[in-house]
């Protein structure tokens, strides 16, 4: 029923806002209708990636998740980027990250432990992507440090003092990071296999690729309708900037993760859960940011790696508590609840940090 509900979403919410957004309609309504979209598109689209990664197994199935579940997120950024929003970018980039560690793995450890008890997984490789996201908290701090010290802002333009320096480091750490990436997914492919139960697919891979590919096509153009709806919906909705670009953007970009996640925590299958949730955060900084770096300096609006204080605070504090409680390799429901408490608390503060 819920399968059917999301596909309808999905069809219905993307011929609206897409009819919406090129008629006289008020930007809030389209706003909204364009978000249920996303959220329809992204649920369809994580479930056909979660039935393609059961016919190619727990690892490969992992990254596609992870990968088709920041699809969303990484298409509205790139259209961000085109309007010339770099805070709010900068913003999803750190919704994102602490939105996986604390939201998506803290309901899955939650749900799981509730409905299994006490569950265990392979600690190696939970450490492998602690050890990249802290590497990625690294790349976040250097830049922002930098930045202090010379006195350049994170929204210089060209030609002031300190920019040329700022943007530099942020290809250099921006390299760094992506060919930390590959070369953690050529050690993650070559590795021993994930034990996982045998599970038979609702759909052949061939039916999952096309439906996988409609919806990330459908998603572009729904994403395009909801940024450029943006600033009006903030301005409706009396919040700042950056706390959509924290909270309300990865929250429905990041339905995938949360439905594939809490399902497979709920089935008992937490290594492929966690490959889920820590492996999109993992790809989010040390994949998906540096490709939007890029993005941006060939579309000229140039995205640096320079966050605020609170921003990197978020993501070093979401990355620390996330690696202390999955690196023993077993998990229970109140560790969940832990995580989800945490993501509570930064979602108060950024609400509140006009």
């Amino acid at each position: 029923m819920l399968k059917k509900a999301a596909y309808g979403i999905s069809a219905l919410g993307t011929a609206g806002s897409l009819g919406l957004r090129y008629a006289e309609v008020d930007p809030m309504f389209t706003f909204v209708v364009s978000a249920i979209a996303v959220f329809g598109l992204a649920f369809t689209l994580g479930h056909a990636t979660e039935q393609l990664g059961i016919a190619t197994g727990p690892r490969i199935g992992g990254i596609l998740n992870a990968t088709a579940g920041n699809i969303g997120e990484i298409i509205i950024a790139c259209f961000l980027i085109n309007a010339g929003q770099i805070d709010v970018v900068h913003a999803s980039i750190t919704g994102s990250i602490i939105g996986n560690l604390l939201l998506v793995l803290g309901a899955s450890l939650l749900v799981g432990g509730l409905k299994n008890g006490i569950q265990r997984y392979d600690d190696q490789l939970t450490g492998m992507n602690a050890a990249s996201l802290i590497l990625a908290t690294i790349g976040l701090i250097v830049p922002a440090t930098v930045a202090y010290v010379i006195g350049a802002a994170a929204d210089t333009g060209p030609g002031e003092h300190g920019f040329g320096r700022i943007e530099s480091l942020t290809v250099g750490v921006a390299i760094v990071l992506l060919v930390t990436y590959a070369a953690q997914m050529i050690f993650f492919l070559n590795s021993a296999a994930v034990d996982t139960e045998p599970e038979e697919p609702e759909w052949s891979g061939r039916t999952s690729l096309l439906v996988l590919i409609a919806s990330a096509a459908a998603l572009t153009a729904v994403s395009e309708a909801l940024v450029h709806t943006l600033e009006p919906a903030i301005d409706t909705l009396g919040v700042s900037p950056r706390f959509v670009g924290i909270i309300l953007i990865p929250i429905i970009g990041n339905l995938a993760e949360h439905v594939v996640g809490v399902t497979l925590a709920y089935k008992n299958q937490m290594d492929f859960s966690l490959l889920t949730s820590i492996g999109s955060a993992t790809q989010i900084a040390l994949f998906a940011a540096p490709i939007l770096v890029f993005y941006g300096l060939f579309v000229g609006h140039p995205l640096t790696l320079v966050f605020t204080p609170l921003e990197v605070v978020a993501v070093a504090v979401s990355v620390f508590i996330a690696s202390f409680i999955a690196l023993d390799g077993r998990s229970n429901w109140v560790e969940g609840l832990q995580l989800t408490s945490v993501y509570v608390i930064l979602a108060l503060a950024f609400f509140f940090l006009a």
